[in-house]
């Protein structure tokens, strides 16, 4: 088990250190992560700016936030698949095909709910 010998902060240094690990392999190896992360640039401070109350900041951010933490598991998922075997199978290709579904759903739901908040004020 992963840090069993480690106790109290020094277990929370190294985990932190293995997790920003997983962020440089992830921008490094994945062009979508890449392309996730370089539109949260320009679009977290537009939804703090176009959200008129806390809440309405806290969904345009969290739903854009949702979007990259998914590509992070569907890496992590592509990645052990990878790791078993290269060889084309029928399960290996479905659990491809529902992370990149749950990315797709994430991108669909920051849609949804940048309209719900937006369109009203335009119509």
């Amino acid at each position: 088990m992963a840090y069993q010998n480690e106790k109290g902060l020094k277990r929370v240094i190294k985990a932190f250190g293995y997790s920003m690990q997983g962020f440089k392999a992830c921008y490094q190896l994945e062009e979508a992560f890449r392309q996730e992360v370089i539109l949260l640039i320009p679009l977290v401070p537009l939804g703090l700016w176009l959200g008129e109350t806390p809440i309405e900041r806290a969904m345009l951010v969290g739903s854009l936030m949702l979007v990259p933490i998914v590509e992070l598991l569907n890496s992590a998922i592509e990645a052990n698949v990878d790791r078993v075997g290269l060889e084309r199978h029928e399960l290996s290709g479905r659990a491809k095909d529902i992370a990149s579904a749950a990315v797709f759903s994430s991108i669909a739901f920051a849609l949804v709910i940048w309209a719900l908040i937006l369109v009203p004020r335009w119509l």
